[in-house]
Parts: structure tokens; sequence; C-alpha cells
């Protein structure tokens, strides 16, 4: 492994901040852009722990929620549960395949758009249905298009880590 190797993951990590922050308005609304905050969040759960997933997802959540005070905790606690549930499929699905990972992301992005519906107490009877029905489908599977394309395109900057792998082989001395 060449001493660049290590840096290639965090700068992709800060390619898709930018990205939420630079283009995602140009994408459409928000109710159907792609969420790359989310899809980093994800990203970074297929190579870490449950435990540290959830707590990426609640500093993400924490600081969404800064953006959006009207429902201060709903983004933080959807994003912990996100962070730590999508972990834990992770483990149980082996998501090695890109369509695992597509169906991952989709059900990441419905998830949080659920949890935050529900917790934020904005719930109203013909918006509810057309907000998980329509919208959060849409934006589920526009994140899930956008993460699949990252992972076709840098498929070897995020692949798991393998601890004592060192060689081409994967032998350790």
């Amino acid at each position: 492994m060449r001493r660049t190797d290590r840096y290639r993951y965090p700068i992709l990590m800060i390619v898709l901040v930018v990205l939420q922050f630079t283009v995602r308005s140009h994408l459409g609304g928000d109710r159907v852009a792609p969420d790359f905050l989310l899809l980093a969040l994800l990203i970074y759960t297929i190579r870490a722990e449950p435990g540290k997933s959830a707590a990426a997802g609640f500093v993400l959540g924490l600081l969404r929620d800064a953006l959006t005070p009207a429902s201060f905790g709903a983004g933080a606690l959807a994003h912990t549960l996100v962070g730590f549930m999508s972990s834990w499929a992770k483990a149980v699905f082996f998501a090695e395949h890109v369509f695992v990972k597509g169906c991952l992301f989709f059900a990441g992005t419905w998830l949080r758009n659920f949890i935050v519906l529900v917790v934020s107490g904005r719930l109203q009877s013909s918006q509810v249905a057309w907000e998980l029905l329509v919208w959060s489908p849409l934006q589920s599977l526009t994140t899930a298009m956008v993460g699949v394309v990252v992972f076709s395109l840098f498929r070897h900057w995020l692949s798991p880590r393998r601890p004592g792998a060192t060689g081409a082989l994967g032998a350790s001395a």
C-alpha cells in the first residue's frame, strides 16, 4: 500500500460534503435531490463498527439539526439509528455487491426521512402519505443512484480495510 492511499477515503468524504453544499441545490428541490451527507455516513458505515457508525450519525444529525432548529433532535436521532442499523445490516448481509449497497443506500435514506417525519411532529394525514410514498422514495432513489455511481468509480478507494493484510494476496508477515 502506498502512503497516499490512506488519504483517498477522507478526500472522498470531504468531496461528498462539499457536493452537499454546492451541487445539491442545483439537482432539484430538497425533496428529490440526493443527500450527499447521508451518503457519506452510509459509506462510512460500510467500513466502521456499529458503535462508531452510530456516533458518526449522531454528530452528523446534530450538524443537520443546527441548520433546521424547528425540529432540533429529530435529525440526530434519525442519523444515529440509521448509522447503527446500516452498519449492523452490512455485517448481516455482507454488503460487497453493488446492488446490495444500492438497496442499503435506498433503505437508509427512506428510513431517515421516516424517522425525521415521525419524531419532528409534522404528521398531517394527507401530507404523510405523500411524503412517505412519493418524495422519500424519489430522494432515496437519487441517493442510491449516486451512491452506486460513487462505488463504481471509486471501488478500490472505498473497499473495507482488512486488518493484517499487507501483501497483494493478503498474507501478513
